[in-house]
């Protein structure tokens, strides 16, 4: 038992180790945020104890370089004067305070060699807190206002990233959400989505509702919406276009074919017999018995009905304020109708059991041509979906 808590210390002390290099290397390196993030980790047990030591004098430590630092930076960046430092100002002051609270909980902390509690000097920034978080809505506000001036779709989503963060850290700024929506529908692209069909057969319509139904490809995001119906009061960006270029729909085919299976199957047991068809028997002078095989037979005739239909398409990307057809993609789908059963005569049993299904078939109605069709969506849906995830409008 002894040998196995002094094993548990040694351990113990080798993870402590590696844990405070690890912290001092951190400060070395600058990381003032990291080191205090690990000695806090390290000092919420057993705080007092002698073996996390050397974790509070590294807190004191990382702490009082990580504020001067940020003092520092703070000193320059307000003598700048630039409206533009309004962001790292705020988030420096938030940096500070935030620092303070995450000590705070675990105060105090004792240096037992020295007799005395680490220092931590922490100050008050709710004034500067609230007067850089002014300066930051001022100056964010008005470089979003003054974006939404443009007539840049990218300035416009810059304008409601803007606004979204204004909206974060000062909820309720002015009329900050109401311009915030006004970037999201000018920063939009709307896309008209529409087909034609340049074959010589008629297109379902509901193979086109169903393809012109974005709603289900669940392609929407925040800067790109898809119409199948123009709206008013919407100016479209591009156009996307299924161009149906070919129909193919092979003739009806019924195809027969006869063939015959054996299956060699036990059937009890015989006495095995030498060559001059006498019982053999064994050192005892008993018969020896052996498997019974017999042979089952069957004569098949299949049916096969068969019939296919093809599509082709082209998917074109047109942008509407140049008229230019910016991509175009071809887009091929196929259907395929089966059907195949079977008779027989003799044992059906010599047939392979996943075979014996198509037995219980029948012949059934040929799909019409406009169902074939119809029934080539699905996949062609599957590939427009993947052409347009792969393929966005603006990049």
């Amino acid at each position: 038992m002894q040998k196995i808590t002094f094993l548990f210390s040694i351990l113990f002390l080798a993870f402590s180790s590696c844990g405070v290099k690890t912290t001092q290397a951190l400060i070395s390196d600058g990381n003032y945020d990291g080191a205090i993030d690990r000695a806090i980790e390290a000092l919420r047990t057993n705080k007092d104890s002698k073996g996390k030591q050397d974790y509070v004098y590294l807190l004191e430590e990382a702490f009082a370089k990580a504020k001067d630092r940020d003092l520092r930076n703070l000193e320059m960046l307000n003598k700048e004067n630039n409206p533009a430092n309004a962001e790292r100002i705020y988030n420096t002051y938030l940096q500070l305070n935030n620092r303070q609270e995450k000590i705070r909980p675990i105060l105090p902390l004792k240096l037992i060699k020295q007799g005395r509690d680490a220092i931590f000097p922490f100050d008050n920034y709710s004034n500067e807190l609230v007067n850089s978080k002014n300066a930051l809505s001022k100056y964010l506000y008005e470089n979003a206002s003054a974006l939404l001036k443009s007539n840049n779709k990218m300035d416009f989503r810059k304008a409601y990233d803007d606004f979204a963060y204004l909206e974060s850290i000062n909820p309720g700024y002015k009329n900050t959400k109401k311009l915030m929506d006004d970037a999201l529908f000018k920063g939009t692209d709307f896309v008209d989505v529409y087909a034609k069909n340049e074959t010589n057969m008629v297109i379902p319509k509901m193979l086109q509702d169903d393809l012109l139904d974005f709603k289900t490809y669940g392609l929407n995001d925040k800067w790109t919406v898809y119409h199948s119906a123009r709206q008013k009061n919407v100016n479209y960006d591009y156009s996307l276009i299924i161009n149906f270029r070919d129909i193919y729909i092979s003739p009806e085919q019924i195809k027969e074919k006869e063939f015959t299976k054996e299956k060699q199957v036990k059937d009890g047991v015989k006495t095995l017999l030498d060559s001059r068809g006498k019982p053999v028997k064994d050192s005892l002078g008993k018969e020896i018995k052996v498997d019974n095989f017999k042979v089952l037979r069957a004569s098949v005739y299949e049916f096969r009905q068969f019939k296919s239909c093809q599509v082709t398409a082209q998917v074109d990307y047109v942008d509407l304020k140049t008229n230019q057809l910016v991509q175009t993609f071809p887009v091929a789908s196929e259907f395929v109708f089966e059907n195949i059963y079977s008779t027989y005569k003799g044992d059906k049993n010599a047939c392979d059991d996943n075979y014996l299904g198509n037995f219980n078939k029948r012949a059934i109605p040929f799909p019409n041509n406009e169902q074939m069709v119809f029934d080539t969506g699905e996949d062609l849906k599957a590939k427009l979906k993947d052409i347009i995830v792969k393929n966005k409008f603006r990049r």
